[in-house]
Parts: structure tokens; sequence; C-alpha cells
């Protein structure tokens, strides 16, 4: 932004103390007069001819005052000069870290040393900000790059399976279109699954009344043929809880959810509970399913985008494209809300959304 050159702080500061010091050395003086100097005779002899008169006492007093009133002045300047300059140092170098950010350098920090005061309070905001931005721009990076990854994928094997076939005219063409669609739509969910993550980031839709029981219920509806498919029991429990937001996104929320609890099961014989209850001013989701055991310190990394752990990938048709829980977290997050995994004693992962309630 362009601005016009107008004076520096430290000079502004250095003149208001040199002015308060004047204008206190003034009012001292007109103290003197006011209180002093006027009951003084004013005659030839003084007082009782022994003392000086007014005259004789403005005019020796008068010199002394118009000294000390310009060593105020020189003082006041030069020692505003140096407060000030000792006062904005923090300031300076708060401002010589956000120049050296600006520059690209995310990773510094100012760290300012002493006791706790307005400057080091702003200090402290300022590395807490550029640790969370740091943190922010490295997963946007990693988002970006795996993003690509992923998007490459399919597109390089469509791209083989043309060569091939172009090189292969014998070639089975219904096998050859089964894998092209099949590697087509993979695609075309990854972009969705993108586009979808990238709304709930920005948190820009409309927010309506919405019971998260309902939403569970088609979810789970949603979800019973490949719930059957696989012999898994997926049961529905609890009570209304009514929740503020849009409804798009929190249905995409417990699908993925209850799809990731169908698929991350057992082969056989598994089991899914999807529960909802309100607590006050809560309302709760929890997905609850059977299957192997999950490591601890896997689960940070399962709301990860592209992040599958190694016990829970699959290698079917519904391997997803690692965004699942990713999309989930989003959407709690924009919600307000907060989304809690944990490892079950048996077998399996309890999640937990908890979401603001509403009237």
């Amino acid at each position: 932004m362009h601005r016009r050159p107008g004076l520096s702080v430290r000079l502004k500061l250095t003149i208001s103390y040199a002015g308060f010091l004047a204008v206190a050395g003034a009012l001292l003086l007109a103290v003197v007069w006011a209180f002093i100097l006027r009951y003084v005779p004013d005659n030839s002899q003084g007082l009782l001819g022994i003392s000086p008169n007014r005259y004789l006492l403005v005019h020796t007093f008068a010199p002394a005052a118009a000294v000390a009133m310009a060593f105020l002045l020189v003082f006041g300047l030069v020692g505003g000069w140096f407060l000030a300059g000792r006062m904005l140092a923090p300031l300076t170098q708060i401002t010589a870290a956000a120049r050296t950010v600006g520059n690209g350098s995310l990773s510094h920090r100012i760290r300012m040393e002493g006791r706790q005061d307005e400057f080091s309070e702003l200090a402290d905001a300022f590395d807490t900000m550029l640790g969370q931005l740091e943190s922010h721009v490295a997963e946007q990076r990693r988002f970006a790059a795996n993003a690509s990854h992923e998007l490459r994928t399919p597109l390089a094997i469509s791209q083989t399976l043309l060569d091939v076939a172009r090189k292969d005219p014998t070639r089975d063409r219904e096998e050859l279109l089964a894998r092209l669609q099949a590697v087509n739509t993979r695609a075309i969910g990854l972009t969705e699954a993108l586009l979808l993550l990238s709304r709930s980031d920005r948190g820009h839709f409309t927010r309506e009344s919405v019971d998260l029981s309902l939403v569970a219920e088609e979810a789970a509806e949603t979800l019973l043929p490949l719930a059957e498919q696989r012999r898994i029991t997926l049961d529905v429990t609890g009570g209304a809880a009514p929740t503020s937001g849009s409804a798009e996104l929190l249905l995409r929320m417990a699908t993925n959810l209850v799809q990731n609890a169908v698929v991350h099961n057992f082969p056989v014989a598994g089991t899914v509970t999807v529960h909802t209850e309100a607590y006050g001013d809560t309302s709760v989701l929890r997905v609850e399913n059977t299957g192997p055991p999950v490591a601890p310190e896997l689960l940070p990394t399962l709301t990860e985008p592209f992040q599958r752990g190694t016990e829970r990938a699959r290698t079917d048709e519904h391997a997803g494209v690692g965004l699942g829980l990713a999309i989930v977290h989003s959407v709690v997050r924009a919600h307000g809300g907060t989304l809690d995994l944990a490892p079950r004693p048996t077998g399996g992962l309890l999640v937990t959304v908890r979401l603001p309630g509403a009237p």
C-alpha cells in the first residue's frame, strides 16, 4: 500500500516527551509566580527594607528560568529520543521478523526475552501465529503433492491401457472398456472428494436445522446393501440429536463414517452400531464397529488426507481414496464440533462426533 511519508513513531514520541516536560516546567514557573512573586512588595524598599523587591526578583529569576526551560527542552528531546528507542526496540524486532516472514521464511521466530508485557504478549502471539501458519502451509503442500500423485495414477493407468490397445488391436475390447471405466470412476470419485473437502474447509454453506438421528438412518439405509453383502449387522440406535449446519455435508460425514465402519471390519459376521443422542447443548453421533485391533499410534494419521493405515488398507473395490475421515474431520471442524477416535479393546474403532446442539 502506497502511503505518504510522515514522522516516525520514535520522533513523535520524542516530541511528545519533550513537549510534556516543557509544559510541566512552564506550569512550575507559573506556580512560582502565582504563589510567591506576586506577594512580594513592588517598592523601592522591599519587604521591611531588608529583602529585594519584586522588580529585582523578576529580573534575577527570569534569566535563570529561561535557562532552565531551555535545559528542560533539550533534556526532553535527548531523553525522549533515548527512551522512545528503548520502548520501541521490541516493536522493531517484531517488524524485522514480519519482514523476514514476508520473504518466505516461515520458520523464523521472535522468541522475545524478558518479563511479560504488551510487547512480549504480541511477540508470543506472533510466534504462535507463525507456528500455525507454517503447519498449515506444510499441510497444504503435502495435500497438493498427494492429490497430484493420486490424480496422476488413474490418468497414467488410462494412458497405459490406451497404449496397449493401440499396439494390440486383438485385445479384448470389453475388458479394456471395463478397466477404463473403473479407473475413470475412481478418478471422478477422487475429484469429487477433493471438491467436497475444499468446500467444507472454507465453511461456505447455508445453515439449517438438522437432526443427526435422521442423517444416521439415511446413511445406514444407503449402505445397508453393502453391509448385507459383507454379512455385517448394521444397527442404528438412540434418539433425536438436533444441530445446525449443512444437511448435505453432515450426511456425507455420516455416510463416510458408516462406510469406513463397514469396510474396515471382519470379513464376515461383523457389527456396526450407529448411535445418536443429545447431551444438554451438545449433539452426539457415535459409530462403533468390530474388526482387527487398531494401533493407538495410528489414530492421529487417520484424519490426514491420503493417509491409510497398513492394517486398515483395502485392495477391493471399496478401497477409497484416503479422504474419508479427512472429509469427516473437515466437516466436523467447519460445524464447530469435535471428532474423537478411540480403539476398542476387542478390536475395531469407536468414532465420536460432538456438534453444537440446536433447539
